[in-house]
Parts: structure tokens; C-alpha cells; sequence
């Protein structure tokens, strides 16, 4: 069975509140994308841009100023090797590894933010599962679910790992900078970790499309 497969088949659902493009669309996301479709794990999404001009962004991700520590600044590269992207590269990796079924977009942030709403297509994996220590039994079954495999010595081997995109709240989230670090601890190529920076803030400052799990 499919990565992709295995690993939605034990995720939380995401439930889709999405209507199909509008017929005159005037807020395009690029000058040759007026909106982007794409199928994941047997569903269909949509990812647009709010076409209402006069809308600004919620009030989740209009705050400034945040305690810093936890809230601090990320730097612009998380690590060397893992390449930072914005918001048309994450669709380009949507269609270029999750569609394919070779990768997956990671919300790394703590479930009850993945709640209030994500990226269409996001599975919800967050920063602390990819902890490695005694008292998470999850990571062995996620780094497998991952690609991941375990030789006869005991070291992991991700010669087959799938591609991950991670993002969390924005470039004051340290949440999924966290997990690919994790990730690379423990041996993930860092060729195949992306790290979306702007997060939920950026994704939401666009007024582009999200989708509340249910």
C-alpha cells in the first residue's frame, strides 16, 4: 500500500468547506493562476484567494508582539540543506509530491491549532511526535509510515523517505522548525524537508483557502 495511504489512514479527517471558483475571479494567485485544484487521499481541494478586497486578515494572526521566549523570530534558512518556500513553491510541491503520493504537507503544529483550521491538504503531525526519547512510542511507527527503515543494527535508513513540507504558525512558530531538526537528528535527508516560514500568518495574510478539519 501507498505511503500516502497508510499514513491518512491514521490521521484525523479533514472535512472540507470549500465552493468551486468563482466564474470572474479579480484576485488571482499568480498572473497564471487564478486558483489551483488538486486531489489528496481520495479528496478534492481547492486552493483560492478571497476575492472580497476589502478583507483583512482574522484577528488569530493579527497580533505583532508575542513573548519571545517561545515566540521568537525563526531565521529565513531553519538548516543547511532544507530549502525555505513560500507560498507558490508549496503548491508546487502539492503537485510535484502529494498528489504523486511521494510526500506529504505537514502541519506541525499542536492539535488544537490544526483544529481551527490549515492548509488544504495538510495532515496533521505535530512537532512533538517527532521527539526521540523513551517516552514517545509513536516515532518508530511514524518514521516507517514516513519511509523510513530500520537495518539490522538498528539506524535508520531513508533512502526511500517521502518528501515533507512542514509549516506551523508563521515565522514567530518555532514548532515545526523544531521538527525538522528532529528529523535531521536523526538522520532525514534534508534534501527532502522543506520549511514553509510564513506559516497559518502568511497563508492567511493572502486570503488563501483553508480547510477545518471535522
Amino acid at each position: 500500500m501507498p505511503i500516502w495511504k497508510r499514513l491518512l489512514s491514521v490521521l484525523i479527517p479533514v472535512t472540507i468547506f470549500l465552493a468551486g471558483p468563482v466564474q470572474a475571479q479579480d484576485v488571482w494567485i499568480t498572473p497564471d493562476l487564478p486558483f489551483f485544484e488538486f486531489e489528496s487521499g481520495g479528496e478534492f481541494y481547492l486552493i483560492e484567494r478571497d476575492q472580497d478586497n476589502e478583507a483583512v486578515i482574522v484577528d488569530t494572526f493579527a497580533k505583532t508582539s508575542r513573548a519571545c521566549p517561545p515566540f521568537c523570530i525563526q531565521p529565513m534558512v531553519v538548516a543547511d540543506g532544507v530549502q525555505t518556500v513560500g507560498e507558490v513553491e508549496l503548491l508546487d510541491f502539492i503537485q510535484d509530491h502529494v498528489e504523486p503520493g511521494d510526500g506529504f504537507l505537514i502541519d506541525a503544529r499542536v492539535e488544537k491549532f490544526f483544529l481551527a483550521g490549515t492548509i488544504p491538504g495538510a495532515v496533521n503531525l505535530p512537532f512533538n511526535m517527532f521527539v526521540s526519547s523513551s517516552s514517545n512510542p509513536f516515532l518508530d511507527q511514524l518514521l516507517i509510515l514516513l519511509g523510513g527503515k530500520l537495518d539490522e543494527s538498528g539506524d535508520w535508513n531513508f533512502d526511500e523517505a517521502a518528501e515533507l513540507l512542514l509549516f506551523c504558525n508563521g515565522p514567530w512558530c518555532g514548532q515545526s522548525p523544531r521538527a525538522i531538526n528532529n528529523l535531521l537528528e536523526m538522520g532525514y535527508p534534508a534534501e527532502r524537508l522543506y520549511y514553509y516560514r510564513g506559516g497559518m500568518q502568511a497563508w492567511a495574510s493572502m486570503g488563501l483557502s483553508v480547510v477545518v478539519p471535522g
